[in-house]
């Protein structure tokens, strides 16, 4: 049996790690308590069982499987996480919209996505860890090219990151899979080339078997999704999960459009400092490729 975690992040990665080896019924605890720990911190073990849609044994099976003792002793981890984190705009957000009616006006619907995006810009910094961002931005600012795959509701991230890269003049492709060419798209890259790759839950079949290929031929694959067990998580050189609920009919683009603009703006910085122009340095890396 392994070890307890001792606190949240622990607990994250050590889901993250034994996702694939669950249970399907453990594998759909797993992401509740991701998407909504909140719920798991506040709530009784019926309670949570019941919005998780599963019986409260297996709850304790969830906890006994990663370490600890009982579900009890799994719920201090994320209590403790609500008290460092207690007056964040999400849950006062949270707070004032407990228990309000469903509003269909124009107006209602407006306010209503508006603090759900500053609900979700406000526990973006804690999703993303600043060695992961360091990481991805030196990824980006030395690679050879730079390849942005997304599909469906993530396809205007992978947009915005391909106009914005183009405008550092850093060699960037869009792999937009016109003509449904996206694969042989992909056959351009090499080794020490970058993908960034995005996708959400439901994941996109191809952008996960183009990331899992990416991978296994040596291509850094920078990854921004959903959940910590996002399947797309797994072929990913560096990975920002960003703690989306997916319980949500109409989810926000918010959370990651900031981030690609935070990558951006930081490369652009590097590229800076170096004092010297993107498409020499590139053409560089490319004559030092064995």
């Amino acid at each position: 049996m392994p070890s307890p975690a001792a606190d949240y992040d622990e607990l994250q990665a050590e889901i993250g790690r034994r996702f694939a080896s669950l249970s399907r019924q453990l594998q759909r605890i797993a992401r509740f308590t991701l998407e909504r720990p909140q719920d798991v911190a506040l709530d009784t073990v019926a309670a949570v069982a019941g919005k998780a849609q599963v019986q409260p044994s297996a709850m304790v099976r969830f906890a006994q499987a990663l370490g600890f003792d009982g579900y009890t002793d799994m719920q201090r981890i994320f209590r403790d996480r609500l008290v460092q984190r207690s007056g964040s705009y999400r849950d006062r957000i949270a707070t004032l919209r407990r228990g309000a009616p469903a509003a269909s006006r124009p107006g209602a619907v407006l306010r209503d996505f508006v603090a759900d995006s500053i609900a979700n810009l406000s526990h973006l910094e804690e999703h993303v860890a600043p060695e992961r961002l360091e990481r991805a931005v030196e990824l980006l600012a030395g690679a050879s090219r730079i390849h942005v795959l997304a599909q469906r509701r993530a396809f205007p991230v992978a947009c915005y990151l391909s106009y914005a890269l183009a405008q550092l003049e850093l060699p960037v492709g869009l792999l937009d899979g016109v003509g449904g060419m996206v694969r042989e798209q992909a056959r351009a890259m090499r080794a020490n080339d970058v993908l960034v790759a995005v996708s959400f839950r439901n994941y996109s079949p191809e952008v996960l078997e183009l990331a899992a290929d990416a991978h296994r031929r040596g291509v850094a694959v920078i990854v921004i999704t959903d959940s910590a067990v996002s399947p797309l998580a797994r072929h990913a050189t560096v990975a920002f999960d960003l703690g989306d609920a997916s319980d949500r009919p109409f989810r926000s683009l918010v959370e990651p459009l900031c981030l690609a603009q935070a990558l951006v703006v930081s490369v652009g910085h590097v590229l800076t400092a170096q004092q010297r122009p993107p498409r020499q340095r590139a053409a560089a890396a490319r004559r030092r490729k064995p």
